[in-house]
This record gives structure tokens, sequence and C-alpha cells, in this order.
């Protein structure tokens, strides 16, 4: 296999592994932040990890959206995964993030079904 996607990949479960870990936490010690981030970047790296094993092109300021999209005109049942509880899926990572649990936890369960679909795919 390709190193590109392997590392991709790699890098997806270690962000998801962060993300369980923090909200496997009492509630008043999760730092939402650690959540939000490592959720966020889970999700990037599943998507650029699976485009780049299937040579498909990403781009530099590709979105979580632009590249579920990629995924989704590749593989159409990627429409199994629902994004829309993610508010940053337009913007770049980097420039937004959440604090609300809630908001946060559905950022963790959208990484969490990436990574389960990609695992029955046989992509994992």
């Amino acid at each position: 296999m390709n190193s590109r996607p392997e590392a991709f990949l790699k890098e997806a479960k270690k962000n998801l592994d962060l993300a369980k870990n923090e909200l496997l936490k009492p509630s008043e010690d999760i730092v939402t932040y650690s959540v939000c981030k490592n959720s966020q970047f889970a999700i990037e790296n599943f998507l650029k990890g699976y485009l780049t094993k299937n040579n498909i092109d990403i781009e530099l300021n590709d979105t979580i959206e632009t590249l579920y999209n990629k995924c989704l005109s590749f593989d159409e049942n990627f429409k199994n995964i629902d994004l829309s509880a993610i508010g940053c899926r337009d913007h770049a990572i980097d420039s937004r993030y959440c604090s609300e649990i809630n908001s946060v936890s559905a950022c963790f369960d959208t990484a969490d079904s990436i990574d389960t679909y990609l695992r029955k795919k046989q992509v994992l």
C-alpha cells in the first residue's frame, strides 16, 4: 500500500483515539477544544486517506466538505455519513472550533462513523 494514504489513515486513527480518550474523562475535566480539533483532524485525515488510496487528487485548500464531496462522487455510500452536525465543515480547520460539549460530541460521532465505514470497507 502507498505510504501517503497509510500516513493519513494512521494519523486519523491517532486523532480519533485522542478525542475518544478526552471524552471518557469526567465531564468537568473534558477539554472540548481537544475533542473538537482531534475530531476535525480525524475526519479530514480519514477522508484524505480514502481519497489518496483511490488515486483521487486532494488540494491544499480542500475543506472537510470538499473532501467529503469527492468521496461521495467516488463512492455513493458516503451519503450515509452525515456531516450536518459539523459547523466547520466548509471552513479551514484552523479557523474555527466549538466549545459546546454536544457539538464536539457530534463531531466525534461523525469521525467515528467514518472510521466504522472505512473498517467495513476494509480500508483500515
